[in-house]
């Protein structure tokens, strides 16, 4: 790869601009040859990256979201800064370096080659070997900003460091909190509620290391951070989760895991207004460090959690408690089936799945601030109850995606 200037041709972004097209088209298949064709080159990177989204398509969809945005912008790429941030603060929580962009440009180019044949004419090539190393800079940059923040804010550090479980509670059939502390015995940094961590798993019989990101599941503050892991069984769809099992079943109190510090952009900004938290699933851990947060300060908060049942819906008892002795908390449940025992709780309110009637009736007069994670299907649903039934401007309503960026 040639070095990367800081701005390009009028001919180059032309030729880009023009070749969108051709991306939105077969983006997919370009990025999925991609990873096959950079992982059979250099198997290293199969340390950092997720095999599991590897093998279920979503990496290579996220990756081919990223390059066509980028060519759309690419007179302006400042227009995807916020993509950029969200990205580069993954990187920087995977430890991704500077010397390893080469390589991705190489293998990406490489793939578009193949993939394209004779429409990838030495001219479309060129173009694209320019815009990747401008592109590529950009993330370089943002990403060098954000190691030092990280190693520099009180409390913080640089790569991998050693937490001892201190702590194993099971919250749910599936959901299980690890209580995890510093080794050193030293400080920890002041995260933002919502924020998450990477974990390093070395598992016995594998050849690579795993590493998954996990979103700490307390409000910031503490000598501990925790995290609440999902097991992940598997499914026709899905493949079992590596790390998620491994952290279940093999890891106990007093063994350690090693940490990156934390990183993230879907974080609390509550802006003096109240604030409605919407959880699917396992989605409710960076929305438990919010509540946590929140009820610390005695800001008014509304909690709607939806899951499919009662054994697999993590934190009800606590937050029911929360709820019945804090006047500024609003609590809400929505299970897919509702039992005889489900009724009796008054905070299990809906069957079936969130709709617009039950959630507006829900919310509280004043103007909110949104937040809410879970499958992709779930955000899918909430968004458009928000933004196109509820009329709830964008800018209010934040969401989380578990894995690579999907689009709504």
């Amino acid at each position: 790869m040639s070095k990367s200037k800081t701005t390009l041709d009028p001919q180059v972004i032309e030729i880009v601009k023009a070749t969108a097209p051709i991306l939105e088209e077969r983006g997919t298949e370009i990025t999925k040859h991609f990873y096959k064709r950079m992982f059979s080159n250099n198997p290293e990177l199969l340390n950092i990256f997720n095999h599991t989204h590897q093998k279920i398509g979503r990496q290579p969809q996220a990756l081919a979201n990223s390059v066509l945005a980028a060519a759309k912008n690419i007179e302006q790429l400042e227009n995807i800064l916020p993509v950029v941030k969200q990205i580069a603060h993954k990187h920087r929580s995977l430890q991704v370096k500077p010397e390893q962009y080469p390589i991705v440009g190489e293998n990406l180019l490489g793939a578009m080659k193949e993939v394209l044949g004779e429409a990838a004419t030495d001219e479309v090539i060129n173009a694209w070997e320019e815009a990747y190393g401008v592109i590529a800079q950009v993330f370089i940059d943002v990403e060098q900003e954000m190691y030092e923040e990280a190693a520099k804010m009180e409390g913080g550090w640089y790569g991998f460091r050693p937490f001892v479980i201190d702590k194993k509670v099971k919250e749910s059939d599936v959901i299980t909190s690890f209580y995890l502390r510093p080794t050193d015995g030293k400080e920890l940094p002041q995260f933002q509620p919502g924020q998450y961590v990477t974990v390093k798993a070395e598992i016995p019989g594998e050849e690579y290391l795993h590493l998954r990101q996990y979103s700490l599941s307390d409000a910031p503050g503490k000598d501990y951070f925790r995290i609440s892991v999902k097991r992940e069984d598997g499914s026709e769809e899905y493949p079992p989760g590596v790390v998620s099992t491994f952290l279940h079943e093999k890891m106990n109190e007093g063994d350690i895991l090693e940490l990156t510090a934390p990183a993230g952009d879907f974080v609390l900004q509550t802006n003096n207004k109240p604030v409605v938290l919407i959880s699917g699933g396992v989605g409710l851990t960076p929305l438990m460090s919010m509540f946590n947060t929140l009820i610390e300060e005695d800001h008014p908060v509304t909690f709607i959690q939806a899951a499919q049942n009662r054994h697999l819906h993590a934190f009800h008892d606590y937050t029911s408690k929360v709820a019945n002795e804090k006047d500024t908390v609003s609590y809400h449940v929505c299970y897919d089936r509702v039992t005889e025992e489900d009724k009796k709780d008054p905070y299990v309110q809906k069957e079936g799945r969130i709709d617009a009637e039950w959630l507006q009736s829900l919310l509280p007069s004043e103007e909110a601030e949104y937040y809410f994670c879970g499958p992709v299907p779930f955000l899918k649903a909430t968004n458009q109850i928000l933004t196109e039934e509820l009329n709830i401007p964008s800018e209010r309503v934040h969401f989380e995606f578990f894995g690579p960026a999907a689009s709504l």
